[in-house]
């Protein structure tokens, strides 16, 4: 078995949590928005504000990794955090200019 330090395992704790906490906000949107069976007569406001607190989730786990990585000069997780904060972001952006 092969040991890594603490820091190797946080920031692959910290990729791994990110990427399952995007796959639950992609479920959630399109569960509610995009593929209900009736379009709702007003905006859910218990999805919207758990999509607010799994960004913000998001956020601070992939701000964490890049800090990290950033630190320990990672370049496979500091890649791997930069790209996945702008796939986070074009997808909050997306959102955005979709559904105003």
């Amino acid at each position: 078995m092969l040991i890594r330090s603490g820091k190797i395992q946080f920031l692959f704790w910290t990729a791994f949590f990110a990427v399952l906490l995007y796959i639950w906000i992609v479920t959630i949107g399109l569960q509610t928005f995009v593929l209900p069976d009736e379009k709702p007569m007003e905006v859910p406001q218990n999805v919207v504000f758990l999509m607010f607190v799994l960004y913000g989730f998001l956020a601070v786990a992939v701000l964490a990794g890049t800090i990290i990585s950033t630190m320990i000069n990672n370049r496979f997780y500091m890649k791997f955090f930069s790209i996945f904060m702008m796939i986070g972001l074009a997808t909050l952006l997306t959102t955005r200019s979709m559904f105003g």
